[in-house]
């Protein structure tokens, strides 16, 4: 009689996949998703309330559903992109998910912020615009007015007190968003020792905020200081630059034993939940892959691992490094890069499982999104892999009051 149950209900769940697998556009929800709005919520909102027992794809908000549904699935390739700052009709066109700023472009702070109010009022999904505002070296308002020449360095915040460091960034986050910039790239979270105990590059370099997770409260209130002038943080570059190699410009290799890695990944998770964003190193820490991180699916995982709704965002991948690895020729410096190394690249970044691909090229990026298009045509894993992603970027941006 067992038999016969189990044999009727095996018939009956192959006749429903036969139906789902016939509808024209079924959503399917992976099960990772299903437990996403139950874990605890990131760092400026609480998971919403369901009112109903009806799970939301991807665990969007309801108030996103109208938005989601009704967006292609290119808008939502779109969302993954963050391009180097363009002129406004060229992000209003393909409406990519996000700005890169750099110092020449707040230069002209006339145009820079006519552009981004155009952006901002003529598109649907405001992007996040992104700088590096680390301080001390890595300081882009410095053009903006003659206070901000110098700003102190991670290093020297190290020093400070928690209230002061908090009134600081609240300071320099109201500048930022005066001026249209939503997202600091910043904190560095990158050890100031390397695995042999020798001061790191970043800590050479007066950015890097420590060696482990003593200094956390006082990242904690720079990112506050930050979130209170509407400015969310990143922390970067995730599992931890120790190399001292400029991994923008060649092929970076880490030794770095398995052991210190994981004491550095604690930075990060220590404060994965005050942090929507965490970017990913482009070093090869080759004592767990070959690959550099930012492409290897074990430590983009240990990221993600972290905190399901973070988002991981990519260094940008059109560095000369990155592009190398891809192609297997370390002469690379044309723009001439091979279509097929390309889109290689773009494959690799999305199978690693990164959200937000940076690049500092804008026609490749448009070339981004519509290969991205043309995966998620190719194969339902792609079109699910794009769409766990857009989602997880819609509700970065809706906790951070963007949409």
């Amino acid at each position: 009689m067992h038999l016969k149950k189990a044999i009727t209900f095996l018939l009956a769940a192959f006749a429903f996949v036969q139906a789902e697998d016939s509808l024209p556009d079924v959503k399917f929800v992976p099960l990772n998703s299903l437990t996403e709005s139950l874990a605890s919520a990131p760092y400026t909102a609480e998971v919403l309330p369901q009112t109903d027992s009806v799970q939301t794809p991807y665990g969007l908000p309801r108030e996103l559903l109208p938005l989601w549904d009704s967006l292609t699935i290119k808008q939502k390739a779109a969302q993954m992109v963050m391009v180097y700052m363009t002129p406004a009709s060229f992000m209003l066109e393909h409406e990519f998910g996000g700005y890169l700023v750099m110092k020449n472009h707040l230069k002209n702070l006339d145009k820079f912020t006519d552009n981004i109010r155009t952006v901002n009022e003529n598109m649907r999904i405001k992007p996040l615009v992104a700088a590096d505002q680390e301080g001390g070296y890595v300081n882009r308002i410095s053009v903006v007015a003659p206070q901000w020449e110098r700003t102190p360095s991670a290093k020297q915040m190290r020093s400070m007190s928690e209230d002061s460091i908090r009134a600081l960034a609240k300071r320099i986050g109201a500048v930022l968003d005066s001026v249209g910039i939503n997202l600091n790239l910043a904190p560095v979270l990158d050890p100031a020792k390397d695995s042999r105990g020798k001061h790191s590059f970043m800590e050479e370099s007066k950015r890097s905020w420590g060696e482990d997770t003593l200094n956390a409260p006082k990242v904690r209130a720079f990112v506050q200081g930050m979130r209170e002038s509407n400015v969310a943080c990143v922390s970067k570059h995730f599992p931890g630059y120790d190399s001292w190699t400029n991994s923008d410009h060649q092929i970076a290799v880490s030794s770095t034993p398995r052991a210190k890695i994981a004491r550095n990944v604690e930075f990060f998770k220590t404060l994965a939940s005050d942090i929507p964003v965490t970017m990913m190193s482009s070093v090869s820490f080759v004592r767990i892959s070959s690959r550099p991180a930012v492409f290897e699916p074990k430590i983009v995982k240990m990221a993600r691992e972290m905190s399901p709704e973070t988002v991981i965002l990519t260094d940008d991948l059109w560095g000369v490094s990155l592009r190398a690895w891809v192609s297997g020729n370390e002469r690379v410096r044309s723009k001439n890069y091979p279509a097929k190394d390309f889109r290689k690249l773009v494959r690799t970044a999305l199978m690693a499982g990164n959200d937000m691909f940076m690049i500092t090229y804008p026609q490749k990026a448009v070339e981004m999104v519509n290969y991205l298009t043309a995966l998620s045509k190719q194969s339902k894993y792609y079109r699910e892999r794009i769409e766990e992603s857009s989602a997880r970027i819609l509700k970065m941006k809706f906790k951070a009051g963007l949409l």
